[in-house]
């Protein structure tokens, strides 16, 4: 995650010089503990939250529980695990319903934190999960706010109550209780309540949000925060939970590349939870809020929980056996290729996904040059092939592969290059699907394992030598259901030099091999 990627470098480098250590000296702690500090200050974390947070973790590192390890320093990434989890906090927490429908969600925060967008993701999140979301516009004084709710609860497919046009005209407290009773009676089962924002914390902000609680009596008010705020987090925090108080708090641009501190310092300053986590730009970037997922990529041991989930709820489990069957019996086409890449897409970013992978950041300079358009070129160029091309590659000729270039804007060498990838995939996959180990290009032959059709391919080799007259022998004795190579067959070369071994005296060259050798002479 963009966010942490400067803390988790900082943290891993730390960690990494405790590796060399067998037994770790205070002087030890000391230091690696001073490098946590000087890495959260770096990432903008409050001050009094580094302060609790540096004391705990040296404070174990000191005490038996690491003395007593087989290794120190993997206790003592572990002690950093668990605090980051403390501050981060804690377990994770899920929205409350309210037991009668609907379930009012009040949006809170300031101007230009997302709350807008951010009220879309989280409507079509509950539609995925089942419920009949109602979005609610009672933002406005922004410019087009109206409008631009609108346009996303479109994009989400839920419904958005908009009575007025905004842009300074209406009461948002009136629209706000009208939204709750559209909702009760339409029997939508939640209503989520989109309020104005200002650029920094004034009286007229709080009393006009505090007017809104008031009036919907919301279940749950979530403080939406720009995770690249850094130090003013705990003031902006603070006040909102003096003059409105809010029962979670979602974080925003967790892909920027900011230092990240209000992710570490929300939570602990204000005793609320961390609930949501916005991810990107689409509206499906999107994801309820784990600590202890979110300090394992911090600390770069990866989140695989999360990535399974993308994969589950992304791949079909019928589509996926019948994939698999078809790379068994070798029917696996260019269609059925476009379909996984499609399925792929659905899980979002790439790179997200990779740099939830252990150990993602060594990765970095790959990941940062990974061009997420490439699956978007790829399908261009799946798309311009007839059906017919796309189930049988052969077919695809020097003039094919010109014009389904013109037709996807790529050249030539970019569709030569995708066949030839998808040929060498769909052969290794049909080898791993009949339970052999895949010749990978550039890798050698793995130890002890078995490569499916190896046996066939020994028996029915024939002769490959360079000479004419001993490929002759050797064809005839196979032939005649001799080894190739045993006794009965001459040994060296045609011109009777002995590869170490002396020629039989009695052996006398047969007519097919005296014929061999005059066609190898030119002569007839």
């Amino acid at each position: 995650m963009a966010t942490f990627g400067s803390l988790s470098d900082r943290l891993t480098a730390t960690f990494r010089n405790l590796r060399t250590k067998g037994k770790l000296t205070p002087a030890d702690v000391d230091g690696t503990v001073r490098e946590i500090r000087r890495a959260l200050l770096d990432a903008d974390v409050a001050l009094e939250v580094v302060k609790d947070f540096t004391g705990r973790v040296r404070e174990r590192a000191l005490s038996d529980e690491v003395n007593k390890a087989l290794n120190p320093a993997q206790q003592v990434v572990q002690i950093v695990n668990e605090e980051l989890i403390g501050i981060l906090g804690g377990d994770q927490r899920r929205l409350e319903f309210a037991k009668k429908p609907p379930t009012v969600i009040m949006l809170a925060g300031l101007q230009g934190a997302g709350k807008t967008t951010l009220a879309g993701k989280l409507s079509k999140w509950l539609k995925k999960e089942g419920h009949t979301p109602l979005l609610v516009a009672a933002d406005l004084q922004r410019p087009n706010a109206v409008t631009q709710l609108q346009v996303v609860g479109e994009q989400a497919g839920v419904p958005v109550w908009a009575p007025e046009p905004g842009n300074g005209v209406g009461d948002p407290v009136k629209v706000a209780k009208q939204g709750v009773q559209e909702a009760e009676r339409r029997q939508y089962d939640t209503v989520i309540v989109d309020t104005a924002g200002r650029r920094g914390i004034d009286a007229e902000l709080m009393k006009q949000a505090s007017d809104i609680r008031k009036a919907v009596d919301p279940d749950e008010v979530l403080f939406v925060i720009d995770a690249m705020i850094g130090q003013d987090a705990v003031q902006t925090a603070r006040a909102f939970q003096e003059g409105v108080d809010f029962t979670g708090v979602v974080l925003s641009k967790l892909d920027g590349d900011a230092r990240g501190g209000a992710a570490l310092s929300v939570a602990s300053v204000t005793g609320r939870p961390i609930m949501f986590a916005s991810t990107g730009e689409g509206l499906d970037d999107f994801e309820p809020f784990h600590p202890d997922r979110m300090a394992s990529r911090i600390l770069d041991l990866g989140d695989i929980l999360t990535l399974i989930e993308q994969a589950q709820s992304a791949f079909d489990e019928e589509e996926a056996r019948k994939t698999a069957e078809k790379f068994a019996t070798d029917s696996f086409t260019l269609d059925d290729f476009l379909k996984q890449m499609q399925q792929l897409k659905n899980m979002g970013s790439i790179k997200g996904m990779l740099g939830m992978l252990p150990g993602a950041r060594g990765m970095r300079e790959q990941l940062d040059n990974f061009d997420e358009k490439e699956i978007v070129r790829t399908e261009a160029i799946i798309q311009s092939m007839t059906p017919a091309e796309r189930a049988n590659t052969k077919l695809l000729n020097g003039s094919r592969r010109l014009r389904i270039a013109k037709g996807s804007g790529m050249t030539v060498t970019d569709v030569n290059g995708l066949v030839n990838r998808f040929e060498q995939a769909a052969k290794m996959m049909k080898t791993v699907a009949k339970g052999g180990v895949p010749n990978v290009p550039g890798m050698g032959p793995i130890p002890g394992a078995s490569y499916a059709g190896k046996k066939k391919q020994q028996a029915a080799r024939k002769s490959k030598s360079g000479n004419p007259a001993k490929r002759a022998a050797e064809n005839a004795a196979l032939a005649a259901g001799k080894p190739v190579g045993s006794a009965a067959a001459p040994s060296g070369s045609g011109f009777g030099l002995g590869g170490g071994r002396k020629p039989d005296a009695g052996a006398a060259p047969s007519e097919e091999e005296m014929a061999a050798l005059q066609r190898m002479l030119g002569r007839r």
